[in-house]
C-alpha cells in the first residue's frame, strides 16, 4: 500500500457530465385562506436560449433539444402555497441534468388554480402570455458532480391580482435561489487499462466510483469536509505471470490523505500513477 500526501485542489471548469438538482417550492405568507396552484412540470433552458419556438401549455407537447431539458417530476399536482411557509417545502423534482449555464427555468402550471377568501373559492385565471410556462430568469452555471437545490419562492400575496369583474388572476411573483449542497472530487489514474475503484471516506460518509475507459473518475455529491481517498486496482498475481491457468490476483492500493472538499467546488487531484516507482 502506498500513501501519498495531499495534491493540488481547485475549482473544475470542465462542465462535461451531469449535476444532480432538486427543485423545492416554498412560499411567503399571504392574507388568504388558501392559494392552490396546479404544478405540472419544469423545463430548463440552457445557453441563453429563451425563445418561444418550443413553447407549449402542455408538458407532453414540449420537445427536448440540446438547450431544452424536461425535468422528471417526482411530485405534480395541486399545492396550497400557504402550507409551504415557516420552513416547510415540497420537493417537486430530484433529477440529473447536464452541467452548463442555465439561462431560464419554466414552471408549467395546469388549469386547477384557485384562491380561497373568507371560505369562498375563486378560480385563478392565468394570462395567456404565461400559459407556455412561467419564465424564471436564472443565468447560473452548474458544475458536473455537484448537488444543487433550486428554491422556487412563490410570493402568494403579490401573485394574486383582483380583476375589475370581481374575479382573480394569477400573475406569479417567484424568486429563484440556487444553492450548492455538496462538492465533488475528480482526477485521473494510470494505467488506464485496469479499472480502478476510487473511495472517499471521512469516517461518516463513504462515496465510491470506478474510473472510466480513459482513466478518469468523478466522485459526485460529496459533502464538505476532509477525506481520505483510496485507489484500488486488481492485477494478476506476480507469481503467476507465466501460468495461464492461475487466475490469482493481487490488489494494489494508493491512498491520498487530507483531501479538502468545499460546497459548490470540484476538488481536482493530480494524476494517481500505479506505474510510478
Amino acid at each position: 500500500m502506498m500513501f501519498i500526501g495531499i495534491v493540488s485542489c481547485s475549482d473544475d471548469d470542465n462542465n462535461d457530465g451531469t449535476a444532480r438538482v432538486t427543485f423545492k417550492l416554498v412560499d411567503a405568507p399571504g392574507d388568504y385562506d388558501n392559494v392552490f396552484v396546479d404544478v405540472q412540470g419544469i423545463v430548463v433552458k440552457y445557453n441563453g436560449d429563451v425563445d418561444d419556438d418550443n413553447d407549449s401549455d402542455d408538458i407532453d407537447d414540449i420537445d427536448e433539444d440540446e438547450n431544452t431539458v424536461i425535468i422528471n417530476m417526482d411530485n405534480t399536482g395541486v399545492y396550497d402555497l400557504l402550507e409551504l411557509t415557516g420552513g416547510e417545502n415540497v420537493i417537486l423534482a430530484d433529477d440529473e441534468i447536464p452541467a452548463g449555464r442555465i439561462s431560464q427555468i419554466r414552471l408549467i402550471l395546469g388549469d386547477d388554480n384557485s384562491v380561497v377568501i373568507d371560505g369562498e373559492s375563486f378560480p385563478l385565471r392565468t394570462p395567456s402570455a404565461q400559459q407556455s410556462g412561467l419564465k424564471l430568469q436564472v443565468n447560473e452555471e452548474i458544475e458536473s458532480g455537484i448537488l444543487y437545490n433550486f428554491v422556487l419562492d412563490f410570493d402568494a400575496d403579490k401573485s394574486i391580482v383582483r380583476q375589475g369583474n370581481g374575479g382573480f388572476s394569477l400573475k406569479p411573483v417567484i424568486r429563484t435561489q440556487l444553492e450548492a449542497a455538496s462538492g465533488a472530487i475528480a482526477g485521473s489514474v494510470n494505467p488506464i487499462d485496469v479499472q480502478t475503484l476510487v473511495t472517499a471516506s471521512n469516517g461518516v460518509d463513504e462515496i465510491t466510483t470506478f474510473t472510466n475507459a480513459d482513466g478518469n473518475y468523478r466522485l459526485s455529491g460529496v459533502p464538505a469536509g476532509t477525506y481520505t481517498v483510496t485507489f484500488e486496482q486488481e492485477v494478476p498475481g506476480s507469481d503467476n505471470d507465466n501460468d495461464e491457468d492461475d487466475d490469482t490476483t493481487e490488489t494494489r492500493t494508493i491512498v491520498v490523505n487530507d483531501v479538502e472538499v468545499s460546497t459548490g467546488a470540484v476538488t481536482t487531484l493530480e494524476l494517481v500513477d500505479f506505474d510510478q516507482d
